[in-house]
């Protein structure tokens, strides 16, 4: 007679310690998987972003001696990968750990080193990392697994404006010419179905070379003709070249666009796409 009423506390108390777990310890190399993270795990994840200030240029940034402690606490670490944050693979390797898991996101979708590395302005991307994330947490976490399908089913559907968005852009604007002091915004120019021009000269910004002087000649030509419909430029990063497109656009009055490579403080990921969105519409409907 005792035993099912001991059987019934002990898995009594069992759920009790499960649902005062301590929460999941997530590193995420840039502030943008970091939000999604904790939109997916709640209360059940810690996550710590390593990049999060939208004014520096992640590609100066050098990992500290706490940025590795944390990385070697993680019980999850998700990064960007194409070689975007290559600190955070030598990081991982200095601090192996067979019971951590790591997600790589660009390798989600097939995008490896040479490749355009800002894929969280691909939707798909997204779509997969939410996915992967939810699944991961659950393995982690197999007792708040409902919780983990629940709130990503909810981020699914806090989706549905941005993607509507995103088709409503495409039929009024497909085929627009624009161009890029860089390919931050790519993905989601081949989304939108944009004419992206002087792809070249983004392709050498990205790779840190030079642009070639015909490249650089096509490129303002695109501008002081107007032959493009906006220019878009990484108001985070920037170099004397980029500000000099930047200059000759205004005076050409050719609308700039800014976009950044760090979700800003305070918002969230469908809130800063849909206000990127948002400005493109608007300098699209300018001309």
């Amino acid at each position: 007679m005792c035993r099912p009423v001991i059987a019934g506390l002990f898995g009594f108390v069992i759920a009790i310690a499960a649902a005062h777990a301590d929460p999941i310890k997530v590193v995420a190399a840039e502030k943008v998987y970091g939000d999604l993270t904790q939109q997916i795990g709640g209360s059940n994840v810690a996550v710590t972003s390593i990049l999060t200030n939208p004014s520096q240029d992640p590609h100066e940034f050098e990992a500290s001696a706490s940025t590795a402690r944390q990385v070697a606490d993680a019980k999850l670490v998700i990064y960007n990968g194409a070689d975007y944050d290559p600190w955070m693979t030598k990081l991982l390797s200095a601090s192996r750990a067979p019971s951590r898991s790591v997600i790589e996101v660009a390798r989600l979708v097939n995008k490896r080193a040479g490749d355009n590395p800002h894929v969280w302005y691909d939707p798909v991307a997204i779509s997969a990392l939410t996915k992967v994330l939810a699944e991961t947490l659950a393995t982690l976490d197999p007792a708040h697994r409902s919780e983990y399908a629940e709130r990503h089913a909810a981020f699914e559907r806090s989706m549905r404006p941005l993607a509507d968005r995103i088709v409503e852009l495409r039929k009024q604007y497909a085929g627009s010419p624009v161009t890029a002091t860089e390919s931050v915004f790519g993905y989601m120019a081949d989304a939108l179905e944009l004419k992206m021009r002087n792809g070249r000269f983004q392709l050498a910004v990205m790779n840190g070379t030079e642009p070639s002087a015909k490249d650089i000649a096509a490129f303002e030509k695109d501008l002081r003709t107007r032959a493009v419909k906006v220019l878009v430029y990484n108001s985070q990063t920037s170099s004397a070249l980029a500000e000099r497109m930047r200059t000759i656009a205004a005076n050409a009055s050719v609308p700039v666009v800014g976009v950044t490579e760090t979700e800003p403080q305070g918002t969230t990921y469908q809130q800063w796409m849909m206000s990127q969105l948002d400005a493109l519409a608007r300098a699209l409907g300018d001309r």
